[in-house]
């Protein structure tokens, strides 16, 4: 009998690879190449880089060191959301009204860039419509009320609306929130399916994808670029770094700026028809900073995120935690099975924002989504392959983002980020 794949990155078996379909594996590089672009990392921001390279003509080789999918984009919580990470008004504040409403344009382009290019291509996302974000301190309603009316008024986004306590429960099923909003302008999808597909596509249009080929270096010199793997090197006008959460020591500038943070998800059995638990489909996000994230998948199932480790060490019962969290918010599923437990690392910045830098000559970098990567990433691929093709002005807008590095360097960043989320998380309790 054969064992079913385990990433060597990632915790636990997530439901999305026992519900995927058939992962069509790529084969390891052997060998030196020589391409226009390279592309390290197989996640939403590389594969979609290839694919539109690809479709453009250019001669794109992407590496990925374990198999497509391995990391977050595979194994994250499927939620779209709208707009940038931080809420449209928050960016006005600190950007001005002009910029902050160009920042929002374009995220609203990536959710519709996502929904265009799966069904220009027949990928089957499993999409389900509607987002419940919900306050978890009777003091933050006031907050949500308005963020409904501002996006209305100043945003011209008009599929958000207030929920009160009692509307709140009811969408829930669950009377542990007391106000928030809904949102039927964004929804939740299936993310391997998604990964699965986008490598089809790259891949029919001329992509070279290669599995199970890390990077061990990259170097850029007399206007070319190397990136060299165990047994091969690829030579490039250009690269893309990818890697988001899973740098390590690839290259220090992004790895400076970007930090991982584990985060963890478990599938329960299906609810069934009778059940109370989010009757309309919607997805949720919660206040707290130590963010909660849940939704029900297609077929019934609770699919709940929310407990981020900041140590080193990944717990070592997922479902424990898990199961010990659902049952706060719904007491009836204190006892309920959880079939899958897993978890993954996001790619956090100080400020939440997304991080594009050009590192090195010839060679951006793109990661820190911080958990909103679903609909940004895959977009930023496209924007990546305009780039190439000559037209660098829409990723400005993000490359112009000031994005500090972490404190502490690289022996003291990772435990001050740990006192600094505990501390949150600690807040998220008072």
């Amino acid at each position: 009998m054969t064992l079913p794949y385990q990433s060597p990155i990632s915790p636990g078996r997530s439901w999305y690879e026992d519900t995927a379909g058939p992962r069509p594996e790529y084969p390891a590089l052997d060998g030196d190449r020589t391409c226009d672009v390279v592309i390290v990392g197989g996640g939403f921001t590389g594969l979609s880089a290839a694919a539109h390279l690809a479709k453009a003509g250019t001669n794109v080789v992407l590496i990925e060191a374990y198999r497509l999918g391995d990391g977050a984009s595979g194994r994250n919580g499927g939620q779209l959301g709208t707009g940038q990470r931080a809420w449209a008004e928050e960016m006005e504040a600190e950007y001005g009204l002009s910029r902050a409403k160009a920042l929002f344009d374009m995220a609203e382009e990536a959710k519709a860039h996502l929904f265009d290019f799966a069904a220009a291509n027949a990928i089957d996302i499993d999409y389900m419509p509607g987002q419940l974000s919900v306050a978890h301190k009777r003091r933050y309603v006031d907050d949500y009320k308005r963020h409904a009316e501002l996006m209305a008024s100043r945003f011209g986004y008009q599929h958000i609306s207030f929920m009160d306590a009692a509307e709140t429960a009811e969408r829930l099923g669950s009377t542990r929130y007391f106000g928030g909003t809904r949102d039927i302008g964004t929804g939740h999808i299936h993310p391997l399916k998604l990964v699965i597909g986008t490598a089809k596509v790259a891949a029919a249009a001329g992509a070279h994808l290669f599995e199970q080929t890390p990077s061990t270096g990259i170097i850029s010199s007399s206007g070319k670029v190397k990136v060299t793997t165990p047994r091969g090197t690829i030579t490039a006008d250009k690269c893309l770094i990818a890697v988001n959460a899973y740098g390590g020591n690839l290259e220090p500038v992004s790895a400076a700026h970007i930090m991982p943070i584990g985060s963890f998800i478990g599938a329960t059995v299906a609810l069934g028809a009778a059940s109370k638990v989010l009757p309309g489909g919607e997805s949720v996000d919660d206040s707290r900073f130590v963010v909660r994230y849940f939704r029900k998948s297609k077929d019934g199932r609770l699919l709940f995120g929310g407990r981020e480790v900041y140590a080193v060490n990944d717990p070592k019962d997922i479902h424990i935690h898990i199961r010990k969290q659902i049952a706060e918010l719904y007491p009836a599923l204190k006892d309920v099975e959880i079939t899958h437990g897993w978890g993954g690392y996001v790619g956090i910045t100080v400020p939440r924002k997304p991080f594009v830098r050009e590192v090195m000559p010839k060679v951006i970098s793109m990661g820190g989504y911080s958990g909103h990567g679903v609909m940004l990433s895959n977009f930023f691929g496209k924007l990546y392959a305009e780039t190439v093709a000559g037209n660098r002005d829409r990723l400005k807008l993000i490359e112009d983002l000031k994005i500090p590095a972490f404190p502490g360097g690289r022996r003291l960043r990772a435990p001050l980020l740990f006192l600094a989320l505990s501390w949150f998380a600690l807040r998220d309790r008072i």
